[in-house]
């Protein structure tokens, strides 16, 4: 029996329901069937990625190392919220409980926060390649860059701790519906017995510090690129830095452009179907089509794919064989 008095979380809400998509059943197994299709592409182009670049020893220089970081980053971040998503499509209770929510708010904030870290570090690789190349050998060394993507996941994975431990104190009393497929700040702050503008405020303060930051920093980084690429007397040259940095600012412009939609503003002003398409944009589209568009735009990663697409063929063949 859920006593609404107490403010103690263990003695109130012992579980949340996660609404996600509400609609007829058919709709329901179309879209079951429609994400996990994007999931099983994600995993399969992030995990090539990841591949290539460990056999391919001309892919073995800090801005692939950095790439091959970001699609591990991606399969997990894709991985800490679709499959609870598609397992909610085919079940009636929808319930997730309050440890699992907050584990789930925990890994997929992190990863988020990991991500504009990562996405900072490969601009300021890229920085240092095309402003410095006679200095970048000797500062961006793979030594180097390792503690630079170890630094970036242990500040991802710290940066949302206080929020989310404020989050977690709060009294739920009921009722226990999250208008969303996943346990987002918004909803949950929402579902309180007592209003908390304080920590909403602080959930805002927190994301636009880290999205500014890194986005001035990013933009700061890619403006100097521009314009040492455009002072390249090489039209291949020139072509060649402008499709490298190109696919980065893609990807850049796809995942900021839906995370400030969300985060930015107070969270509880985003009506629930905006935070929806948003956080599906962000955390489902962006890591399926981030490896499209790494291999698409980049020359040397689509012949490290086709190198491990005839090494994968010839081990296929070789049992054969025997």
């Amino acid at each position: 029996m859920k006593n609404p008095g107490r403010n103690n979380h263990s003695d109130s809400v012992s579980e949340f329901i996660l609404l996600g998509f509400p609609c007829a059943w058919k709709i329901q197994i179309l879209l079951f069937s429609l994400f996990f299709v994007i999931y099983v592409l994600t995993l399969i182009g992030n995990f090539c990625i990841i591949c290539a670049v460990w056999w391919d020893h001309q892919l073995h220089t800090p801005m692939y190392i950095l790439l091959a970081s970001f699609s591990f980053l991606e399969i997990w971040y894709v991985s800490s919220t679709v499959p609870n998503m598609l397992t909610n499509f085919l079940s009636e209770t929808k319930t997730i409980s309050f440890s699992g929510c907050f584990l789930q708010f925990y890994f997929f904030f992190s990863m988020g926060c990991t991500e504009t870290f990562l996405l900072s570090a490969m601009a300021f690789d890229r920085y240092l390649a095309i402003c410095r190349p006679l200095h970048y050998p000797t500062i961006m060394t793979v030594q180097c860059c390792m503690r630079i993507g170890a630094c970036c996941w242990a500040c991802g994975f710290s940066y949302f701790l206080l929020p989310i431990y404020l989050i977690s104190q709060l009294p739920f009393c009921g009722p226990n519906t999250i208008d969303h497929f996943l346990c987002d700040p918004g909803p949950l702050i929402k579902l309180s017995c007592v209003p908390a503008p304080t920590i909403e405020i602080t959930c805002s303060i927190f994301n636009s510090v880290l999205i500014f930051s890194t986005l001035f920093f990013i933009t700061s980084s890619y403006t100097q690129v521009i314009r040492a690429v455009l002072r390249v007397p090489s039209a291949e040259g020139r072509k060649k830095a402008f499709s490298t940095c190109g696919s980065h600012l893609v990807v850049l412009s796809l995942f900021y452009g839906s995370i400030m939609v969300m985060y930015v503003s107070p969270t509880a002003d985003n009506p629930s179907g905006i935070q929806k398409i948003m956080t599906l944009f962000y955390s489902v589209l962006t890591p399926f089509f981030n490896p499209l568009i790494y291999s698409l735009r980049n020359k040397e990663m689509k012949q490290a794919l086709r190198k491990l697409s005839r090494i994968m063929r010839f081990s296929q063949r070789q049992p054969l064989k025997n």
